[in-house]
């Protein structure tokens, strides 16, 4: 499809807010959509004492990228021991059930309890968020991995780090990083939601409501147009690198 045919739906949305805001004619409902432009063209200029976007969307994905990582770094080896070995899977499958369905806001009360109001409880929902996502798709990953390919690599000698590193990893790769992606973007919708919480005093979410309590409608919006750029921005940066370096895994199917 055309570029220019992906920018009609966008044209239209605007059109409508537009039309929707003048007829309602109340900034404290719906602005018009200049207003909120307005802000959007002035990214690093202090809004209501409370820093601007720029500063306080950084802070955002400097915690998102804490968060993450943590995230990564303990669910892709998890996945791959539980993936591979069995006895490992039936031993922790229980307890990965009994806590994939917690919801990430549900640990809130306790994260507050355990490391109070700041970075660390923040840390903690975002890695919580992204960790089960994460965890999940490595175990599927290396449960998907042919077992010709193991097989054969085996008559070959491969055994222990070699064969996981030349030919489990690789191949459970295009899923895990599927569960990267979808990782990412559980934990943006985390740390926007805990920078929304009572205490906090930085960040995007937290810029929202402190906008909503001083009636600043434009900056709300604004606000969330920041968190969907930065969402998409991410988003496409995981496509390409899935498109560059696992092309392979569609000469597969």
């Amino acid at each position: 499809m055309k570029w220019y045919l992906k920018i009609i739906p966008l044209l239209f949305l605007l059109v409508a807010w537009e039309v929707v805001s003048v007829l309602l004619n109340n900034p404290f409902i719906l602005p018009e959509p200049v207003s909120v432009a307005a802000v959007l063209f002035k990214p690093t200029a202090d809004i209501l004492g409370s820093g601007s976007i720029l500063d306080n969307s950084l802070l955002s994905i400097w915690r998102v990228a804490l968060g993450f990582g943590l995230a990564v770094a303990c669910a892709v080896p998890a996945g791959i021991i539980i993936g591979r070995y069995r006895p490992v899977e039936e031993l922790v499958n229980p307890i990965i059930q009994l806590f994939r369905p917690i919801p990430p806001l549900a640990w809130v009360p306790l994260a507050l309890a355990w490391f109070k109001i700041g970075l660390p409880s923040m840390v903690f929902i975002i890695f919580i968020g992204s960790f089960f996502p994460i965890l999940i798709n490595s175990i599927d990953g290396v449960r998907r991995v042919n077992r010709t390919w193991i097989e054969t690599a085996a008559i070959y000698g491969a055994k222990g780090w070699k064969l996981l590193a030349y030919v489990i990893l690789p191949a459970a790769a295009p899923v895990i990083w599927t569960g990267l992606r979808v990782g990412f973007g559980v934990a943006w919708m985390c740390v926007v939601a805990a920078e929304m919480l009572p205490g906090t005093n930085s960040g995007i979410g937290y810029l929202i409501m402190y906008s909503y309590n001083w009636g600043q409608v434009q900056v709300i919006i604004a606000g969330m147009i920041v968190i969907g750029i930065i969402g998409i921005g991410v988003d496409i940066l995981f496509r390409e690198v899935e498109k560059r370096k696992f092309q392979w895994q569609e000469m597969n199917r």
